[in-house]
């Protein structure tokens, strides 16, 4: 299998954190994917024009993180990162849902904020940082389930967090969210997690 990715992506980095948990980063080869390159690299397989970006042994492509780790995921008995039914399957997407919004707003608030000071506009900075600090407050109330058990959901909120870490775009957020720093603190020490950090 492929997978072009950039290693700025949060996104791309839950993918390859799947992957890991998964034992399938053996079957999975990596392609570094360039934003400016990507309409004649990825056109042909993706019309988004996206990373993270997967092709499976048979040619077939799939995008979007959550399609990919749910792929990933049907590949290997365990662990079940999705739970298939019942509320642990929504309680999982939900906390999916959260980390991917987060991360889909951090990623907008960090290419806005490194346009030129002129360029910059002051509505979509507001309207970017309310959502990721919104999106805080709610994991900070209900990091204390985190642990129960491993699934998608922590992982897509392990991913935002840690692009938080990254770009430096909210300062410190762990201020006033300590059941959310204690979680990450301890999550972020799974091989997973540091295999796939971002390392300039």
């Amino acid at each position: 299998m492929k997978l072009f990715f950039s290693p700025l992506s949060p996104f791309a980095r839950k993918v390859r954190i799947v992957a890991f948990e998964k034992t399938l980063t053996k079957e999975l080869e990596l392609f570094k994917s360039e934003r400016q390159n990507r309409p004649t690299e990825l056109g042909p397989i993706n019309p988004l024009l996206k990373v993270p970006t997967l092709v499976d042994n048979n040619g077939n492509s799939l995008f979007d993180s959550p399609v990919i780790c749910e792929y990933l995921d049907s590949l290997a008995s365990k662990p079940v990162l999705f739970p298939k039914e019942g509320m642990s399957r929504w309680a999982a997407l939900r906390q999916q849902a959260l980390g991917d919004g987060g991360m889909d707003d951090a990623v907008k608030l960090a290419y806005e904020a490194g346009r030129p000071s002129g360029s910059r506009s002051p509505y979509w900075l507001g309207r970017w940082r309310q959502a990721v600090e919104s999106t805080l407050n709610a994991l900070e109330s209900e990091a204390p389930s985190f642990a129960d058990r491993l699934t998608i959901g922590p992982i897509a909120i392990g991913c935002f967090l840690g692009f938080l870490d990254q770009s430096r775009i909210i300062g410190d957020w762990r201020g006033y969210r300590e059941n959310l720093a204690m979680w990450f603190e301890e999550f972020r020490q799974r091989p997973s997690m540091q295999e796939t950090e971002y390392k300039k």
